[in-house]
């Protein structure tokens, strides 16, 4: 079996490597091994979007996630379509500060505040809301506005904190909305998005 050994890595280079091996035409199952728990999730995550089989277990510290090839059952056309609208309508919001605008930082702080209170009550929410840098601190311990997270993350946004972002911070463990992401994860999610705000 192929094995691929990720520990050590930063993220997101165990999604990578991950990725490039099941973009080979021959590639069928293998077995990765990382070190934490957020490359393991990253990984699971990766399956998902790839439509792969997977499991994990630990041991000894160290998460070993097996994934393979399968069979999916497709999606009723009808239901596809509905889909594909919604998505179509619902952009990507890629937040990369705290405050809204240059300027006063008060001011950016209350605007920043306003504006995701009011997306929370929007007619059509995000399909992505993507937090980096100075923007992680809004997901986190202490900040005005999770609630109006929590909202959307109930209605099906995609909520996702940087997590080296988070690290930089010494915020991870303050994480109180979404999911630690890493950066092939938030490139992917933007170009796959039909359109793509930066806050």
């Amino acid at each position: 079996m192929n094995i691929i050994d990720c520990k050590g890595l930063a993220c997101p280079m165990p999604v990578i490597k991950t990725k490039k091996y099941f973009d080979l035409d021959d590639s069928k199952e293998t077995l990765v091994i990382v070190d934490n728990e957020v490359a393991k999730n990253n990984i699971l995550r990766l399956a998902k979007g790839l439509k792969l089989n997977s499991s994990f277990e630990e041991e000894n510290g160290l998460y070993k996630i097996q994934l393979s090839r399968g069979e999916f059952t497709e999606i009723n056309e009808e239901v596809y379509e509905e889909l594909v609208v919604n998505k179509a309508s619902a952009p990507t919001i890629l937040v990369s500060s705290n405050l809204l605008g240059s300027g006063d930082d008060k001011l950016g702080e209350t605007l920043m505040k306003v504006y995701i209170n009011t997306l929370a009550e929007a007619e059509v929410l995000p399909e992505n809301l993507m937090f980096i840098n100075g923007g992680v601190k809004l997901t986190c311990t202490g900040s005005d506005v999770l609630d109006s997270l929590n909202s959307m993350k109930e209605k099906g946004v995609n909520i996702i904190s940087c997590g080296a972002c988070l690290d930089f911070y010494n915020l991870k463990e303050e994480l109180k909305v979404g999911e630690i992401g890493n950066m092939y994860q938030i490139i992917d999610l933007m170009n796959k998005s039909g359109n793509t705000i930066k806050l």
